[in-house]
């Protein structure tokens, strides 16, 4: 279990399969930890897609598996992203995490 930082950070979100065929959606975080970070968007992804994530600051991309998909009240939606091999390393949660 790692420490969750409840940190918007601006990101591209896309399907790691095909991220030029895929409509690219810009979103945020709704926390980062360093393997994973939960995600707001626009519509249901499934558990085992693999999306990729990109920190709009840094230009910086991480792909990640969705663990998990949670519709909200408004009809959006939070997904759960794992990034197994990866720690982040977006500058905006360094800063955070450092803390």
């Amino acid at each position: 279990m790692e420490k969750r930082i409840p940190i918007a950070i601006g990101v591209r979100l896309t399907h790691a399969q095909d991220p030029l065929a895929s409509e690219a959606e810009l979103t945020y975080t709704d926390n980062v930890s360093a393997h994973g970070a939960r995600l707001a968007c626009s519509r249901p992804w499934q558990i085992g897609e693999v999306a990729q994530v990109t920190s709009l600051k840094d230009e910086i991309t991480i792909s990640g598996e969705v663990a998990y998909c949670l519709m909200l009240p408004d009809k959006r939606y939070f997904i759960g992203l794992n990034f197994k091999d990866r720690r982040v390393t977006w500058s905006a949660y360094c800063t955070y995490s450092a803390t």
